[in-house]
């Protein structure tokens, strides 16, 4: 019995630069879409997008990546 397709959500935290969020989004886009001149529409529909992390005060979704950073910070000589 097949599957019926549904809408997925796959998340990656990332603790970055605005400019290295950016690059790795469009990685990203190039891995679910290696030629993006194609005709319309690609065969597994998707879509990618940035959403700025929790700012001071707000409820942090990804904490221990900002205790990892900072950690790493430390161990940088």
């Amino acid at each position: 019995m097949p599957e019926n397709p549904s809408v997925w959500e796959v998340r990656l935290g990332m603790y970055a630069t605005p400019q290295q969020a950016e690059e790795i989004k469009e990685r990203i886009a190039r891995l679910l879409c290696s030629d993006p001149d194609h005709a319309p529409p690609c065969p597994i529909p998707w879509s990618v997008s940035l959403l700025h992390g929790a700012g001071p005060g707000d409820d942090d979704p990804y904490p221990e990546l900002v205790e990892q950073a900072e950690a790493e910070k430390h161990l940088r000589p």
